[in-house]
């Protein structure tokens, strides 16, 4: 079947959109038809050539919405007409990291997902018989795309797909994050480093937990005023004193839990740093580039802080997006606030530069 996708011919240049094949679902594969999908940062990172595991020609995207069209062989989680959200974290809950419980990393098809290829070690994406590679198991940037069923979160149909596709991937993590990974108390003290959507995503958790005080850190006056409207209580202006600011505003003892959604290792320093003398726990969100490394004063470490990361925020997919869907259409999740633009396939590149200039929170194509 031939469909429109935005393809990354080479790194540093626009993404190309054309016509490609798709090939039918194999077994244990499903195709959707996408409605709509959300253009990342990761997607940008990857483009750029930035990513050190980055490859080409390839389709980018991973932040999708659609309908199931057609299923392989042997799908049971989900049928034609089902409405699912896409997962670059799949959950096939045989592995031995799936059954331990202590993580949400699934091992069965990280390895060949990492260079490209569904489970098989194969695309079914092509261009003139040539093979075109996926993207994080997903590839997005086009009207269809075939992904394993245990990389699908099934979700109710009456949520628009233009609003929860955002779920795939960024506001996720933040909520996950929160919940899960950290697991904010009532009443805690926390600070949310970035007000892009992870860190947007990671006020709204800490205030669905019931934080008693959300200190969201931005350069931005217009995103620390959305992170208010999502249940930030105090907004600072990012910045070589904001450590000092949180501790002289903690009692000089910092945050009971601190987020870091930024990706650059500066900030994330002063994470670990505003976390609490004693007990304080620092979560790292986003993603460095390429070599960088993050220096920790252990006796930060020794007074009782602690530091982790958070792959998709600990979220599983199939499990969390549906009730996070369910939070959005119940009135306790704003999720249309953090849809700023609405594209066209065609726009892809557009959506890259508005990202750059951070105009808005995200842009999402529709198809």
């Amino acid at each position: 079947m031939k469909i429109r996708a935005a393809v990354l011919e080479q790194f540093g240049k626009p993404l190309e959109v054309q016509e490609v094949e798709i090939a039918p679902p194999r077994e244990g594969e499903v195709l959707i038809r996408l409605e709509a999908c959300g253009i990342c940062h990761t997607d940008l990172y990857t483009a750029s050539g930035a990513d050190p595991g980055g490859y080409v020609p390839c389709v980018l995207g991973h932040e999708g919405a659609g309908v199931v069209e057609e299923v392989g062989e042997g799908v049971t989680l989900v049928a034609p007409g089902d409405h699912v959200v896409t997962l670059f974290s799949p959950q096939c809950g045989r592995c031995s990291h799936c059954v331990s419980g202590r993580t949400n990393l699934c091992l069965a098809v990280r390895e060949q997902q990492g260079k490209g290829y569904l489970p098989d070690g194969t695309t079914r994406l092509s261009r003139q018989g040539n093979p075109i590679r996926h993207f994080m198991g997903t590839s997005t940037f086009a009207e269809c795309t075939v992904m394993p069923e245990i990389a699908l979160a099934k979700v109710r149909a009456d949520a628009p797909l233009d609003k929860i596709c955002l779920l795939a991937c960024g506001l996720t993590t933040g909520l996950a994050a929160a919940i899960h990974r950290a697991g904010v108390e009532p009443g805690a003290t926390c600070a949310v480093f970035g007000a892009g959507l992870v860190g947007l995503g990671a006020v709204a958790g800490c205030r669905l937990q019931g934080a008693g005080r959300i200190i969201a850190v931005d350069p931005s006056p217009a995103r620390l005023e959305i992170a208010r409207r999502h249940g930030a209580t105090d907004l600072l202006e990012g910045g070589p004193k904001v450590v000092d600011r949180i501790l002289e505003m903690t009692g000089g003892f910092g945050a009971d839990y601190t987020f870091e959604a930024t990706g650059l290792v500066s900030v994330m320093g002063q994470a670990v740093e505003a976390a609490r003398l004693g007990w304080g726990l620092c979560t790292i969100l986003g993603v460095a580039g390429q070599g960088e490394k993050l220096e920790i004063v252990p006796r930060l470490l020794i007074t009782g802080r602690r530091v982790c990361g958070g792959s998709f925020g600990g979220a599983r997919g199939p499990v969390d997006v549906p009730r996070f869907v369910d939070l959005y259409m119940e009135g306790k999740l704003d999720i249309d606030s953090l849809v700023s633009h609405h594209l066209t396939l065609e726009e892809v590149n557009r959506g890259f530069e508005l990202m750059e200039k951070q105009d808005g929170v995200r842009s999402v194509i529709q198809f």
